[in-house]
C-alpha cells in the first residue's frame, strides 16, 4: 500500500490544558464554466496549497499556513477553493472531443436508468439487460463512425472517384491510382484507402488509452488495515440506497480497458469487412480467379465472422463492478482482441492487393445495406431499452424519473440520431466536393453514383424534424409568455413598501418564466426522440423500398409531392453542410482559443460527470479525479486538524460535493457540513438519473448528513429545491432547503440601493446575505455536535491508496 498524507502530531495545546475550538474550513467548489480561484476567494493572488496544474486547492496567500495559527481564525472559517475546470477544458486536444459527442450521449443513457427494487431478482435481471442493451448500442455507434470513414475513403474516393477518369482528370493527386497503373486495380485502391479508417480507429484508441491512464487508472482510497477508515471505504454514506457511495463507483479501470479493446477490434474488423466483401464478391463471380484465392476469401470471411462474435461476447459478458474497487484487468482480451483484429486486417489488405487484372470498379460499394442494418439494429435496441426501462419504472414508480422512466431510451435515441447525422453529413459533403455540386444519385446510373441512398433520405427528414421542433418550441414559448403575464401581477407584492413598476415586474417575471422552462425539458426531449424515431423509420423504409434518393423516388408522383421531396432533400443536404462546417469551425477555434475551449468545456462539465460505463471512446469522466480529490482533502484535513468543514458547492460543483460526501467514512462525515446553492441535484440529476440522485439516494444522504442546507431561486434555470426529493421527515433536524431566495435583492431604487439591483438568476449566490448566515449556522451546528461528545479525529491516520486484493462477486444489480 502507498501511504497517504503523513500524520501530523496534534498541536501543542492538545497535550494538556484547555482545548480551544478547532479550526473551521470552507471548501468552495465552483460550477460549470470554471470560475478562477481569485474570483472564488475574492483575492487577486491566490496560492496553490495542494494539487497540480490540472486540478488543485487554492487559498489566499495570508491563509496558506492557517493550521499553524488557528487563533487568527476565531469566529470565521478559512476559505479555500477547489478548481477543476482544466479537467474538461485543458489543452488543445480537447477540441478532438467534439468528434466523440454521440459516444458521450449514449454513455449518459446508461446512467439514466430507472432504479431497481431492492432484493428483487427480476429487477436485477432487468438492470443487467438494460446495461447490455446500452453497451450494444454504444458498439453500434463505433461501427457507424468507422463505417462512415470507410464510405468516404473506400467508396467515394478509392472506388468511385479513383476508378473514374473524369474524376481523376481534375485531381492530379489521384493520378497514381488511375486504371492501368499498379495502384489502379480496385483491390489495391481499397487497401490504400483502408488506412484512413484504420488510422481513425487508432486515434480513438489512443485518446481513450491516454485518458484511461490519467483518470480511470488512479487507485481510489480504501479502508485502513488497522481499523481506520478512508474515503470510499465500506462504511461510505448511503449503503445500498446510494450507488455513488459504493467504494468502486469512481474506479472504472477494468470495464473501460475491456470495452476499449472490444471497440478497437470492432473498428478494425469493420475496415476489414469493407475491404474484403468487394474482393470476395469479385473472386466468386470471376472465372479467372484461382481456387486458392477463393478459398482464402472464404477463410478470411469465416475469421471475420468469428472475430465479430468474440467482440460482441466481450461487450455483453460483463458490466461495471461498483461494490468494491476492481483492480483486475482482462489482459487476454485487452491484448489479443485488438492485436488479432489488426493482424486479420493486414491479411485482408494483402488479399485485396493480389493482382486481379480484370477487376473494374462500378456502381457503389454495399453501403446502403450496411447503414440500413445499423440503423435498424439501433432502432430495435432503443425500443427494447424502452420496454426494460418501463418495467423497472413500474416496479419503483415514485422516483420522479423523467418521461416516466423513459429518459434513458430517449437519450439513447438522440445519441444514435446525432451519430447518424454526423456520419452521413461528412459523406454527403465529400460527395458534393467530388461531383462539383451535382445532386448525389441524380440521375440514376450517373458516372458518379455518390453516397448510399439512405444517407440522402436521412438528410431529407431534417427539414420536417426542424419544423416539428419549431412548433414544439413555439408552444412552450407561448406557455412561458402566459406564465410571465400571470406572474408579473404579483411580483411587486413580494417587495413591501416599494412602489410598483410594471417594467421591473415584467423583467423579474420573465426571468422566472424562463427558468421554469427547464422543467419542460424532459417532455421536449421525449418528443424530439419520438419524432426522430418515426422519421428515421420512414427514411429507412423509403431507401430500402425505392432504392433511389427522395427526389428521384417521388419524380413520377403528384407534382406537389415531388417538389416537396426534392426541396426536403436539397434543404437537408444544405443544413447538414452548414452544420458540419460550423462543427469544424468550432473545433478549429477551440483548438487555438482557450476561451472557446472553456465554452466547449461547459458541455463536457455536464456530459462527462459520469464514468465511461457503456462507451470507452466517450470523453473521460472528470469526476473520477475530482470526487476522490475532494474526499481525500476532507478526510485528510479533518484527521490532521480535528477541525470542522463546510463543503460549499455551486451548480455542478454541488453535484461533485454531494458525490464526495457520499464517499466519506462516518468519522469524517460527522465533522462535515454540505452547503449547496444553484444545485441541479434534484431538479436535473434527480429526474434524469433517478437511480443515483432520485428520492431514495438523496434521502439517504440527508439521513447520513444532517448538516445540509440548499439555497435556490425561482429565477435560476438550473438550481432548485431538494426537499421535494428527500421528502418530509426523511432526515433529522432542520429541512434542507432555504428558498426561494429573493432575486433581485432590491425591487427598485432606494437610498440603500440607488442603482437597480441585477437579477442574479444562476450566479453570485454569495452576494445574498443568506449565504454567509447559513454557512456560519452549519459550522456552529458542527461545533455544538463536537462539544456534545463527538470524539476528536486528530489521532486518526490519513487515507491510504487501495491495493489489489481478491475480489468477490457484486451484489445483484450492481454490475450492470
Amino acid at each position: 500500500m502507498l501511504e497517504g498524507p503523513p500524520r501530523v502530531p496534534p498541536p501543542p495545546h492538545t497535550r494538556g490544558g484547555p482545548v480551544p475550538d478547532p479550526l473551521s474550513l470552507e471548501l468552495l467548489v465552483h460550477g460549470v464554466a470554471g470560475a478562477p480561484p481569485g474570483e472564488l476567494l475574492r483575492d487577486p493572488h491566490p496560492v496553490r496549497v495542494t494539487g497540480d496544474s490540472t486540478a488543485a486547492v487554492f487559498r489566499r496567500a495570508e491563509d496558506a499556513d492557517a493550521e499553524a495559527h488557528p487563533g487568527r481564525y476565531a469566529g470565521r472559517p478559512v476559505r479555500e477553493a477547489y478548481c477543476w475546470s482544466r479537467l474538461t477544458s485543458g489543452n488543445g486536444a480537447r477540441a478532438l472531443w467534439l468528434l466523440l459527442l454521440p459516444f458521450m450521449v449514449v454513455n449518459l443513457a446508461h446512467w439514466a436508468r430507472p432504479p431497481a427494487r431492492a432484493r428483487d431478482k427480476a429487477a436485477a435481471r432487468a438492470v443487467r439487460t438494460y446495461g447490455l442493451l446500452v453497451r450494444v448500442l454504444a458498439l453500434s455507434l463505433t461501427v457507424l463512425l468507422v463505417a462512415a470513414a470507410c464510405e468516404v475513403a473506400l467508396d467515394l474516393l478509392a472506388w468511385q472517384c479513383a476508378g473514374n477518369s473524369a474524376c481523376t482528370a481534375s485531381r492530379s493527386w489521384l493520378g497514381f491510382a488511375e486504371p492501368g497503373r499498379w495502384w489502379g486495380q480496385p483491390g489495391r485502391r481499397l487497401a490504400l484507402g483502408a488506412l484512413v479508417p484504420a488510422a481513425l480507429t487508432g486515434l480513438l484508441w489512443y485518446l481513450s488509452n491516454r485518458t484511461w491512464s490519467a483518470y480511470e487508472s488512479q487507485s481510489p482510497p480504501a479502508a485502513e488495515p488497522d481499523g481506520g477508515a478512508s474515503p470510499g471505504g465500506p462504511e461510505a454514506a448511503g449503503g445500498e440506497d446510494a450507488p455513488l457511495g459504493r467504494p468502486g463507483f469512481w474506479y472504472g479501470r477494468r470495464i473501460v480497458a475491456r470495452l476499449r479493446a472490444a471497440h478497437t477490434a470492432a473498428g478494425l474488423l469493420t475496415v476489414a469487412v469493407a475491404v474484403a466483401v468487394p474482393a470476395v464478391r469479385h473472386d466468386r463471380a470471376d472465372a479467372a480467379a484461382g481456387p486458392a484465392l477463393r478459398a482464402t476469401g472464404w477463410a478470411l470471411g469465416a475469421l471475420l465472422a468469428a472475430g465479430a462474435a468474440i467482440v460482441l461476447w466481450v461487450v455483453c459478458r460483463r458490466g461495471r463492478s461498483e461494490a468494491r474497487p476492481d483492480h483486475r484487468l482482462d489482459r487476454a482480451a485487452i491484448t489479443l482482441l485488438p492485436g488479432g483484429a489488426l493482424a486479420l486486417l493486414a491479411a485482408v489488405l494483402l488479399h485485396a492487393c493480389w493482382s486481379r487484372p480484370g477487376w473494374v470498379a462500378a456502381g457503389r460499394l454495399p453501403g446502403d445495406f450496411t447503414f440500413g442494418v445499423l440503423m435498424l439494429g439501433q432502432g430495435g435496441c432503443v425500443l427494447a431499452l424502452a420496454l426494460v426501462a418501463r418495467r423497472l419504472h413500474r416496479g419503483a414508480p415514485r422516483t420522479g424519473a423523467a418521461l416516466r422512466g423513459l429518459g434513458g431510451p430517449a437519450v439513447a435515441m438522440l445519441g444514435c440520431a446525432l451519430g447518424g447525422v454526423m456520419s452521413g453529413g461528412v459523406a454527403q459533403r465529400v460527395a458534393d466536393w467530388i461531383d462539383g455540386g451535382a445532386t448525389p444519385g441524380t440521375p440514376p446510373g450517373a458516372a458518379f453514383p455518390g453516397p448510399p441512398v439512405l444517407l440522402s433520405w436521412q438528410a431529407a427528414v431534417l427539414p420536417p424534424l426542424l419544423i416539428a421542433l419549431g412548433l414544439l418550441a413555439a408552444g412552450v414559448g407561448s406557455r412561458a409568455a402566459l406564465d410571465r403575464r400571470r406572474s408579473a401581477a404579483t411580483v411587486a407584492a413580494e417587495y413591501p413598501g416599494e412602489p410598483p413598476d410594471a417594467d421591473r415586474s415584467r423583467k423579474i417575471a420573465g426571468a422566472r418564466a424562463a427558468a421554469a422552462l427547464t422543467d419542460s425539458a424532459p417532455w421536449f426531449v421525449g418528443a424530439v426522440s419520438g419524432i426522430t424515431l418515426l422519421l428515421g423509420t420512414g427514411a429507412l423504409a423509403g431507401a430500402w423500398f425505392t432504392g433511389r434518393v427522395p427526389g428521384e423516388a417521388a419524380r413520377d408522383t403528384q407534382p406537389l409531392l415531388a417538389a416537396a421531396a426534392r426541396a426536403a432533400q436539397d434543404t437537408g443536404s444544405w443544413l447538414i453542410g452548414i452544420g458540419i462546417a460550423a462543427f469544424a469551425a468550432w473545433g478549429r477555434r477551440a483548438y487555438r482559443d482557450p476561451a472557446a475551449r472553456r465554452t466547449i468545456g461547459i458541455l463536457w462539465d455536464v456530459g462527462t460527470f459520469w464514468p465511461r460505463a457503456a462507451h470507452p471512446f466517450a470523453p473521460p469522466c472528470y469526476a473520477e479525479r475530482a470526487v476522490p480529490d475532494l474526499a481525500w482533502r476532507m478526510t485528510a484535513w479533518t484527521a490532521r486538524t480535528g477541525g470542522r468543514l463546510v463543503i460549499s458547492g455551486h451548480s455542478q460543483g454541488s453535484v461533485l460535493a454531494a458525490a464526495a460526501v457520499w464517499q466519506l467514512p462516518p468519522a469524517t462525515r460527522r465533522r462535515v457540513a454540505l452547503l449547496t446553492y444553484g444545485s441541479p441535484l434534484a431538479r436535473l440529476y434527480g429526474r434524469w438519473f433517478p437511480d443515483c440522485f432520485g428520492p431514495g439516494p438523496l434521502a439517504a444522504l440527508h439521513r447520513d448528513l444532517d448538516c445540509w442546507r440548499n439555497l435556490w431561486r425561482s429565477t435560476d434555470p438550473i438550481g432548485g429545491p431538494i426537499g421535494g426529493a428527500v421528502g418530509a421527515g426523511a432526515g433529522e433536524g432542520d429541512p434542507v432547503d432555504l428558498g426561494p431566495l429573493r432575486d433581485p435583492l432590491a425591487y427598485g431604487r432606494s437610498p440603500r440601493d440607488p442603482l437597480p439591483a441585477p437579477i442574479l438568476r444562476h450566479g453570485d449566490y454569495q452576494a445574498d446575505p443568506a449565504f454567509d448566515a447559513e454557512r456560519d449556522a452549519l459550522l456552529a451546528r458542527l461545533a455544538a455536535a463536537a462539544r456534545a461528545g463527538v470524539p476528536d479525529t486528530r489521532d486518526l491516520p490519513g487515507p491510504r491508496i487501495s491495493a489489489p486484493r481478491p475480489e468477490r462477486a457484486d451484489p445483484p444489480g450492481t454490475g450492470a
